[in-house]
This record gives structure tokens, C-alpha cells and sequence, in this order.
């Protein structure tokens, strides 16, 4: 019955794997955006974490991550025959698969191998695949989601090491120190996670000189290879030994140095001690985190989650996702409640949980952001997007239609600056072209993209001749919701759901304005 259930579970995590559901920009500005403009000649848009004098952000985990697949797709394409570059959108899917695959193997197996109670086992593997988490999250191209699987494998390692006193450990401490030092290049937040468990390794390691020395050599060697390919990517030049030795590329003590300045944070919003442990991990959880606190399994993988939360809790700025490495190893370090009826209240509120927040950030969380950027890398005359109120569209999507497309992204923009900026940029208006679609013939396009839960814009959309404006919606995807549009405060939570919820959708319009030369040209 549990192997049903578990293969249901991950058909599950194959279908939200494949919904364009988009949680954060960074799923797709941290990672597949830098290295699509480095395989393909997609033009790409580099944000801050890369481009600032001293950058944040690692190349190297990205490469075997997401390089090595786009590399072996692009070999592929040409090796059938086919001319010009691959459709991002065909890219982007591949990645999709790609995580969930690399998540249903490493991920469960991860979990499989680090308990040793078949019950127990049997109950963690269902938990970690029925969490909304894992069919999210974990299937996004997020560098979070590495996390999870390098701190989970990072564990594995420790435990073969440790409990295999009478064998060699060579190999697995080679291993481990490969991964370990991929682990801090991905995010620096890595380390946090095995503080505790690696207090197991010193007495191992003290009685294991040769272990110790293959730990520490592969970590170094896979060292230097990082800071060498972080180092050719930010340098304009070829790179050469003295560039490596007087001007490396640190971008682990980069990120460090930037995320201990308050000032840093502040830009990003600063949040209480308390938020994780309030907050995110409930957010992340749901009833799980009452088993948490009520029927904990004392572990190496809860003690692994335990230093986490509390490391990063020192942090002024706490994101649910930077937790997402505690999900697994918190979900097998619990045991159900003892009294039968208690259990399927759980097990019920459990399914609840996980199917309300599967749906929202699986499905329709900003889900017709993708979506909308591939309609207009299709539109012949767009020249001009202007996004207001939704996340920053993926610029590789629009398959080198942004070499005439400009993307401009204004999020919560007050109305009369949009209408200015929608003023400035917009064509003029053809009579014909309100009849048909003529006005794909046009050179130029400017196209207005925003959910349908802005109300602010309904008086404007009638094309009643406010500030000399006509809008024609040309797309509309109704999956999509606007989570950051809630205004609890101004507009009451009945109000707020009933628009939020009630008019969910994104749509497109395309944007004209009354030129004075034609105004009398038609009646």
C-alpha cells in the first residue's frame, strides 16, 4: 500500500514539476538566466548579485547544475539537424524534469539510506514526498534546493564515514570534501547545517590521519577550481596566474561580508529573531511543525536542522525558502501521535495543508508569468513590455526577442506614473486595428502586462479617452495569483480575498494613445 502511495506522490511531483508556477525571480536570475547567456546566445540580464564590484554569486555550482544539461541539450539539437538556437521555453521545462528527476533520486534516497528502521523509513519517505515542499520547491531551479540535497548527502557521507570504523574512508571523504566546498559556493548558509554533525567527524578523523588528508585535499582542490572559474567569469580578460594569485574572485566571503552589514539587509526588508521559528517554519510545515514540538526523533538530521534554524535566525532577513534544507531532515526526525484517532486528525489536516498550498504555489503563485513571456516573444510588432505588480519575467524566455523587446519592469508603480510612463511609450492608435489584427503588421507595440486583481486600472481599461489612452487585452491566463497584491489593511481580508481570488488571472492589453495628427481621422 505505501509503495502505491509513494508513486502516486511523485506522479504528483511530475505535474507540479511541469506548472509554471513562479515562486521567486531568483528561481531563475541566480541560476538558468546566467548560464543560458553563456551557452546560448539568448541575450540575458545579469541582476545586481553579478554585476556589483565585488559580486556575490558563484558560477561554479551552477555549471555541473545547470551548464552540463544545457550543454548536452544544445549536442542533441544540432546532433538531429536542427538549425538556430533551442526554444528557451524547451530549455526551461528540461531544467524542470531535471530538478524533479535529481530530486526524486538523491532526495528520497538520501532519506532512505540515513534511517535504518524500516518502519520509520517507510513513514519519513511518505511525509518528505506528500510535502507541498517537495513538490514545489525542490522542483524549482532554486539554489535552495540544492541545498537540500547537498546538506541531505553531506549527512549520508558523515554517517558512512563514522559508521564504518573498520573500513576504509577514503573515498568517502574525498567525496565529502568535494561536496562540502560545492555546498558553500551555492549558498554561504551551507555550512550552518552541519555544525553539529561535524562535531562527529574530529574524533574519526584524529584516529584517521589518511582520511583527514583526503578530506582536506579534495576540499582544496575543489576550492581553487571554484575561485578559478569565479575568477575568469567576472574577469573581462583571459585570466592568468597572477590574476589568481593578487585579484581572485571570493564570492563566498563576498556574500559574507555584504550579509553582515545591516545596511545590506535593510534593502532586502528586515525581519525579527523569531520569524523563522514563528513564522516560516509553520509556513513551510503546517501541522508537521506541531509534531516538531510534540513528537520529536532525536536525530543527526534534526540536530542538522536544529543548528540551521538557529544560525540563520541571527540573520535580520529570513525568507521561508532559506529553510528549505530543514524540510526533509525535520519530516523524518518525527513520529506520529500515539493515540489513534489524534493520528488521522494529523493525517487529515496534513492532506489538507498540502493540498491548499500545493495548488497556490504550484499552480497559480505568479503562474502566468512564464506563460505570458512566451506570448510575447510570439508578437512580431512588440517593442515595448511594461510589467506592473507581478515578479520580474525570465529576459532568456523571449527567445532573443529582447534584442527589439525592452522589459520594463515598474512592480508597484503608483497609477498615474504608469499611465505617465504607458503615455511615453505607447503608438499610435489605428482605427483598423480595433477590427482586427493589423496591428501585428505594425514595427512598433507597447504592451501593458498586469493582474487582473488591479482594480485600479477598470476605469482606464474601458477606453473612455482617460489621459487620450486605448487598451485592447490581446491575452489572458486565469491561473495566476497575486499574492503580493493583498491589502488587508485599506481594503478588509473579505474585500482584499473576493479580488485577489475572485479576479486571479494575468492579462496582457496592448497599449495605444490618440495621436493629435489622428484624432480627426476617424469618428
Amino acid at each position: 500500500m505505501w509503495r502505491r502511495t509513494y508513486l502516486f506522490l511523485v506522479l504528483v511531483r511530475l505535474w507540479f514539476a511541469l506548472s509554471p508556477s513562479y515562486l521567486h525571480p531568483d528561481e531563475n536570475f541566480q541560476g538558468p538566466e546566467v548560464i543560458a547567456g553563456q551557452i546560448f546566445k539568448y541575450p540575458v540580464r545579469h541582476t545586481w548579485e553579478f554585476t556589483s564590484e565585488n559580486p556575490i554569486r558563484s558560477v561554479f555550482p551552477l555549471w555541473p547544475v545547470y551548464g552540463l544539461p544545457m550543454l548536452l541539450l544544445r549536442w542533441l539539437w544540432i546532433g538531429n539537424g536542427n538549425d538556430g538556437e533551442i526554444p528557451p521555453i524547451a530549455v526551461f521545462w528540461t531544467l524542470r524534469v531535471l530538478m524533479f528527476v535529481v530530486g526524486f533520486v538523491l532526495e528520497d534516497w538520501a532519506v532512505y539510506e540515513l534511517i535504518r528502521s524500516p518502519r520509520h523509513r517507510r513513514l519519513a519517505v511518505l511525509l518528505v514526498a506528500s510535502s507541498y515542499v517537495t513538490w514545489t520547491y525542490q522542483t524549482h531551479t532554486f539554489s535552495n534546493s540544492i541545498e537540500s540535497l547537498v546538506v541531505a548527502w553531506c549527512l549520508v557521507l558523515i554517517e558512512r564515514i563514522v559508521g564504518s570504523p573498520q573500513e576504509s574512508t577514503v573515498l568517502a571523504s574525498t567525496v565529502l570534501g568535494v561536496v562540502a566546498v560545492f555546498g558553500v559556493f551555492n549558498r554561504i548558509t551551507f555550512p550552518a547545517f552541519l555544525l553539529i554533525p561535524g562535531l562527529r567527524l574530529l574524533p574519526y578523523y584524529f584516529k584517521n590521519p589518511l582520511s583527514f588528508l583526503a578530506i582536506v585535499t579534495a576540499g582544496l582542490f575543489t576550492t581553487g577550481l571554484a575561485i578559478a572559474l569565479d575568477t575568469a567569469f567576472y574577469t573581462p580578460h583571459s585570466i592568468t596566474w597572477s590574476d589568481l594569485i593578487h585579484n581572485p574572485v571570493l564570492t563566498p566571503l563576498n556574500n559574507l561580508i555584504y550579509n553582515l552589514d545591516p545596511e545590506n539587509l535593510a534593502k532586502h526588508g528586515l525581519h525579527p529573531w523569531y520569524q523563522h521559528i514563528l513564522v516560516n517554519l509553520p509556513q513551510l510545515l503546517g501541522p508537521g511543525a506541531l509534531l516538531l514540538f510534540t513528537r520529536p526523533q532525536l536525530s543527526l538530521r534534526l540536530y542538522s536542522a536544529i543548528s540551521g534554524i538557529v544560525v540563520l535566525s541571527i540573520s535580520q532577513h529570513q525568507e521561508a525558502r532559506f529553510l528549505l534544507p530543514t524540510v526533509p531532515l525535520i519530516l523524518s526526525s518525527v513520529r506520529l501521535p500515539k493515540s489513534e484517532k489524534l493520528t488521522r486528525i494529523w493525517t487529515v489536516s496534513w492532506i489538507i495543508f498540502n493540498f491548499i498550498f500545493g495548488a497556490l504555489m504550484g499552480t497559480y503563485h505568479q503562474g502566468g508569468v512564464i506563460p505570458a513571456q512566451v506570448f510575447l516573444s510570439k508578437q512580431p510588432d512588440a517593442t515595448q513590455a511594461v510589467w506592473w505588480k507581478t515578479y520580474s519575467p525570465p529576459i532568456w524566455l523571449l527567445n532573443g526577442k529582447n534584442e527589439v523587446l525592452t522589459t520594463k519592469d515598474v512592480m508597484g508603480l503608483a497609477g498615474d506614473k504608469l499611465l505617465a510612463q504607458l503615455t511615453e511609450l505607447a503608438t499610435c492608435d489605428l482605427p483598423a486595428d480595433r477590427r482586427s489584427n493589423e496591428y501585428l503588421k505594425e514595427k512598433k507595440g507597447t504592451y501593458l502586462v498586469a493582474p487582473l486583481s488591479a482594480t485600479w486600472l477598470d476605469g482606464y481599461l474601458e477606453n473612455k479617452g482617460h489621459e487620450g489612452l486605448r487598451f485592447r487585452e490581446v491575452w489572458r491566463y486565469k491561473r495566476h495569483l497575486n499574492m503580493d497584491d493583498l491589502d488587508f489593511g485599506e481594503d478588509g481580508v473579505w474585500n482584499t480575498l473576493e479580488r485577489v481570488v475572485g479576479r486571479r488571472g494575468l492579462g496582457i492589453w496592448r497599449v495605444t494613445r490618440t495621436c493629435p495628427e489622428r484624432r480627426g481621422s476617424w469618428r
